[in-house]
């Protein structure tokens, strides 16, 4: 652990103030005394988490900033994880050997796929989870994570140094500035010490204790507690920890406010004050900031609630588990909690209506989220419409309910009011208010695919920081940032997910190449690939990858992931080669309608596509050799959808070849597309690129604005500066790559 006693003094570098107006400057990317980590994570949400958890399992020695580590997976929001879109990003998450889709597992109390009625290549999965049990999972997971230390404090400010040669940005960053005025609160306390990973608060130390002229810090071998107390000498002076790589997971926090009614009050959610000074160092950077909106429901007392009058839902049996290395989750579906389903009336409407008056987060001009909305949203947007209202619960031993669907920020007493005019909370009680949060966010097309930003080299931005809304959203791009962070500090090549290998790589390219103005949500619709991007196979897009390139999965999960493509390989094959006749195959099942005017032989492959038709079923009629490939659920269950699939990937695997191509040509790093002479651009395509700074050709194109002509343009640059490359180095030109105009003509 690292001694907060000796804080180096900043010397100011020769950088201009008029491109760093507001970071601390400093010559000395490390005083001496100073705290020094591979990778400083900071925010301890879902971002937070998989990114400082990420960057540890690549190799990094990290640090996790949190504001509290009591609050460390802590679900501001609903109690659910995954769904329609999200449960996608979930098996991706888990591919790469994230964190969330592990402990889903073990805390969830509901598990449903959603979606059944459509193809396995848009079920949802989706999970209710146990707010208290997935915390504890998550902390517990956290502070026994190697190379990975946990730290109480906020952040003020960065550190800034020159930046390095041959990488686009105006300065790097070197480390963070920690804010004395909390840290003050943070070190009068008595800390549980976790050698190698950090501490967590317990009690606060006798008031004896917190008077100190400077930082004390003492760890008790015996009792295995290291105690910290301090009076900062200067609050204006804060102390520094280095880094080679930052990540900013700051969630809501960016100048939050929460809103109640007409009553405003500064906060990241409720209870937890908001980060100011960071807010301003990053607008006073350059970077483009904006505003946005979102909200929770009430929480409902459980006992209050007439269930016996609503609808009913029950979990699935058997459960499906998030994760590739779980057989099963914790919890039998006979012990799962279930959910109710209820609905609003006129009388809710007119409640919002007569009061909006009393509402400011509604007129408020920052926008709130499009697929997520507020019920006074839904109310003005729809009027005269029924909405539902799912009940769900909060945990096994919670007497909460979190109304879904119910997201409001009414004054209190009319949020109570509103309540009981909806059928089976007639007498509900409410224990906690709805609330709005409003807060800063950065524009996303200031990112690269990697999540680092444009302006200043070495630091990422992952989660709400970037626009987007949910838990999963926010875990994804952890996993990302945190592994790029590290390859950043190695000096390897950027870990880059494409729209043509997961969900992952569909968002980040969604939101560097288009931006978003308001709250960004991933659904299944967003995905050109959607056949071959299932939740069924992220783990043989991206396991290897991971395992390979990136460092980040373990020799246990890359075992198991090749042992599953083996033999979806092998179990494939076998099917292939069994052949019969139509009218034998319909003797061996006569259940099922299989067509006898078929001259050829049909494979086992084709009779599995019927939809009656599973492995079990075809390993009834042909034991041997199709038995073995029952044994195991999942593999059963992927060979089924493997063979209904078959013929569609098959043109879909010809369309991502394609887009491949463009990907894969790509555009210089240092390109200044605003004085470049050598390509015809308009104006405003230029500022468009300039902004974006696309990374290839194929995302170029997805930019809003920049038209098939401007492709074009930029495709014949690549070429020739290619051209111009090959000769400088002497070898012979390759362009089995590059398209032709014509093909871009057709766009």
């Amino acid at each position: 652990m690292f001694s907060l006693r000796g804080r180096g003094l900043w010397v100011a570098a020769s950088l201009s103030r008029q491109h760093l107006p507001s970071a601390r400057l400093s010559g000395d990317c490390s005083a001496p005394g100073s705290p020094h980590f591979d990778v400083v994570v900071v925010g301890g949400g879902h971002a937070g988490t998989e990114a400082a958890a990420a960057a540890a399992r690549c190799g990094s020695q990290t640090l996790l900033l949190t504001h509290r580590v009591d609050t460390i997976g802590q679900m501001s929001c609903n109690p659910s994880f995954g769904g329609i879109g999200k449960g996608h990003l979930m098996r991706e998450i888990d591919a790469l050997d994230g964190l969330c889709s592990r402990i889903c597992d073990q805390s969830g109390v509901h598990y449903k796929v959603l979606n059944r009625r459509k193809g396995p290549a848009v079920w949802g999965l989706r999970a209710q989870i146990d707010r208290k049990l997935y915390k504890q999972n998550m902390q517990k997971e956290i502070l026994n994570t190697p190379l990975l230390t946990v730290q109480e404090g906020a952040v003020e400010d960065l550190i800034l140094t020159q930046p390095e040669p041959g990488h686009p940005g105006r300065c790097r960053v070197s480390g963070v500035v920690l804010d004395c005025w909390g840290l003050n609160q943070v070190l009068h306390a008595k800390h549980k010490f976790y050698p190698g990973r950090g501490f967590t608060s317990v009690v606060p130390p006798p008031a004896s204790q917190a008077e100190g002229p400077e930082f004390d810090g003492r760890y008790q071998k015996k009792k295995k507690k290291f105690y910290l107390c301090a009076v900062l000498p200067n609050p204006m002076d804060g102390s520094a920890v280095h880094a080679e790589s930052v990540i900013l997971t700051t969630g809501t926090f960016l100048r939050g406010t929460v809103v109640i009614g007409l009553e405003t009050h500064p906060a990241g959610r409720l209870g937890d004050q908001p980060s100011i000074g960071l807010a301003q160092t990053l607008e006073k950077l350059g970077f483009v900031v904006g505003r946005l909106k979102t909200g929770t429901p009430p929480r409902i007392a459980k006992e209050s609630i007439d269930f016996s009058i609503l609808n009913k839902q029950t979990p699935d049996d058997p459960s499906v588990p998030f994760s590739f290395v779980n057989e099963t989750v914790w919890i039998k579906p006979e012990d799962q909690l279930p959910c109710h389903l209820t609905h609003t009336n006129s009388a809710v409407d007119a409640i919002i209506l007569e009061n909006l008056h009393l509402n400011s987060h509604v007129k408020e001009t920052a926008s709130g989220p499009r697929y997520c909305p507020s019920i006074e949203s839904k109310v003005l947007r729809f009027p005269n419409r029924v909405h539902q209202v799912w009940l769900e619960p909060e945990g096994m031993d919670s007497d909460l309910i979190y109304p879904q669907g119910l997201s409001v920020t009414l004054p209190a007493e009319l949020q109570q009011k509103m309540i009981l005019c909806i059928r089976g909370l007639e007498k509900a009680k409410m224990v906690q208010p709805g609330y709005g949060v409003q807060y800063d966010y950065l524009d996303p097309r200031q990112i690269e695919p990697s999540l680092e930003t444009h302006l200043v080299q070495r630091l990422f931005f992952a989660g709400q920081i970037n626009g987007t809304t949910g838990y999963e959203e926010a875990a994804a791009q952890g996993v990302i940032a945190g592994v790029n962070a590290s390859l950043r500090v190695s000096r390897k090549p950027p870990f880059i997910v494409s729209r043509t290998e997961g969900y992952i790589g569909v968002m980040i390219d969604d939101l560097t190449t288009q931006g978003t103005s308001e709250p960004y949500r991933m659904f299944t619709s967003r995905a050109e690939f959607r056949l071959s991007l299932r939740p069924d196979n992220a783990d043989s897009r991206l396991t290897f990858r991971g395992y390979e390139e990136a460092g980040c999965v373990s020799q246990q999960r890359y075992n198991r992931a090749a042992w599953m493509k083996s033999s979806l390989e092998e179990g494939i094959s076998v099917l292939k080669s069994i052949e019969f006749s139509s009218s034998k195959w319909k003797k061996l099942i006569p259940q099922v309608s299989i067509s006898t005017s078929r001259s050829l032989p049909v494979r086992a492959l084709d009779v599995l596509k019927y939809e009656e038709v599973d492995m079990e079923l075809l390993a009834k009629a042909v034991p041997d050799p199709l038995k073995k490939y029952t044994e195991c659920r999942e593999l059963a269950e992927r060979l089924k959808i493997e063979a209904s699939y078959e013929s569609v990937l098959l043109c879909q695997q010809q369309e991502i070849q394609e887009v491949q191509r463009d990907e894969a040509l790509q555009l210089p790093e240092d390109l200044d597309y605003l004085s470049v002479r050598d390509v015809s651009l308009s104006h405003e395509v230029r500022e468009k690129l300039h902004f974006s700074r696309p990374r290839t050709i194929g995302a170029a194109s997805r930019i809003p604005g920049v038209t098939p002509a401007a492709i074009i343009n930029l495709l014949k640059f690549v070429k020739t500066t290619q051209q111009r490359q090959t000769v400088m180095n002497g070898s012979p030109q390759t362009d089995q790559h590059l398209h032709s105009r014509a093909k871009f003509q057709e766009l």
